[in-house]
């Protein structure tokens, strides 16, 4: 199945360009957070596939107003022909902003995501705005990622992890793909298709 996985930046190749060829067989689009819901919601109508998402830092206005035809898989655990997408959205807390969370704070959400998996029989990708702590992640404390997505990657099969907040253009030091163990770690920045 390949997947549109995108986050942090509106692409003008989707948003000013946009040919429909370009995505004839994708299936699936993700957004790992902090696009307008606008974007959002032109990519499910000009798609017309399901696109899900969870929170970046930035989405407070999703509260308000929501991307239209859009789903969240925020702290849920979504099935999409047999895959399924475990979402934590936000990041590491920098300035008490209401998507902010300390360590503790997201093990808490973890552990909640954790029990869902195990009555929903597992997670096999998991989609947060924010990477894990030491796979992708910056030095500022803004743009540090969590240790608590380890225990996800422990408990369950997973595949993938796809996540956004860190710019693939803040330092030629970024990966777009890491490895962890058997699992692929992708950077969702502007955008980027990935068969799963």
């Amino acid at each position: 199945m390949k997947i549109l996985i995108i986050s942090d930046q509106e692409s003008p190749y989707i948003w000013d360009h946009f040919d429909k060829k370009n995505f004839e067989n994708v299936k699936l689009v993700i957004s790992c957070g902090d696009l307008r819901a606008s974007y959002l919601s032109f990519i499910v109508t000009m798609l017309a596939i399901p696109v899900v998402y969870i929170h970046g830092n930035h989405d407070t206005r999703y509260n308000i107003n929501p991307p239209e035809g859009c789903i969240c898989i925020d702290d849920d655990v979504f099935t999409y022909k047999g895959v399924k997408f475990g979402g934590l959205g936000g990041c590491m807390e920098y300035s008490g902003g209401p998507l902010q969370y300390t360590e503790k704070d997201m093990t808490k959400r973890v552990k909640k995501l954790i029990r869902l998996g195990k009555r929903k029989k597992g997670i096999d990708i998991l989609v947060t705005h924010s990477p894990s702590k030491n796979l992708g992640d910056g030095e500022d404390l803004c743009h540090q990622g969590f240790q608590s997505f380890y225990s996800i990657y422990e408990t369950f099969n997973i595949s993938h992890h796809f996540y956004g907040h860190q710019h693939l253009n803040y330092s030629n030091k970024t990966d777009r793909i890491l490895k962890y163990k058997d699992i692929q770690i992708v950077n969702a920045f502007n955008y980027y298709i990935i068969e799963i």
